[in-house]
């Protein structure tokens, strides 16, 4: 075995802050909706409002970082290796079998995870974006666009969206504890480095 760096330092800052981020934006929206009452309503819609722009800075940052260093390359599909995986997910993982897909640094995450990796990236994450600008902006909306769309649609949208993160985020934490150990796939995002195969 031989000790790698997998994640780099922004890698790291980068999804512990989004992950902080998305965390204060479940939890206000859903005191918005009314779910729960922690704290007043406009309170709430300050926070929730202040978390998304951090948000989108964030992502901006995180997007000029990934294709400036290549590291979009992580997340291009691929069906190599993709039904051995699923395999372990339902059934290996319960068996005691062996992962088998073995990680590098140019090719960090297995099929599976590339997919849904790559539908937050490029279908909830932009459908928050956009139906959450829409809803802030719903004062300054053009006539044209307020004749065609209805607040309510976009509010419906946000929430659908909002919802799938968190069942993403319910999926991503699940699958981080199917690891040799309860931290096993989380200390490498903390400390930066994982032990490998030394032939990888």
């Amino acid at each position: 075995m031989s000790r790698v760096l997998m994640f780099k330092r922004f890698e790291r800052f980068w999804h512990w802050s989004q992950a902080l981020l998305i965390f204060v934006l479940l939890f206000t929206g859903f005191a918005i909706h009314g779910t729960y009452e922690v704290m007043r309503f406009s309170t709430a819609v300050q926070v929730h409002t202040l978390a998304a722009w951090a948000l989108i800075v964030l992502w901006v940052f995180a997007i000029f970082w990934h294709f400036t260093t290549g590291e979009w390359r992580q997340y291009i599909p691929t069906r190599d290796g993709l039904l051995a995986v699923m395999h372990y997910y339902l059934i290996g993982t319960f068996t005691g079998a062996s992962h088998p897909y073995k990680k590098t640094t140019k090719a960090k995450h297995n099929p599976l995870q590339r997919l849904a990796y790559l539908f937050f990236k490029v279908v909830i994450s932009p459908i928050i974006w956009v139906s959450g600008l829409l809803y802030l902006f719903y004062n300054d909306w053009p006539a044209t666009l307020a004749g065609a769309l209805e607040l309510e649609t976009v509010a419906l949208i946000h929430t659908g969206a909002a919802f799938a993160m968190l069942v993403f985020i319910i999926a991503h934490v699940y699958m981080t504890t199917m690891g040799k150990t309860l931290t096993s796939h989380i200390k490498p995002m903390i400390t930066g480095y994982e032990d490998l195969d030394e032939h990888h």
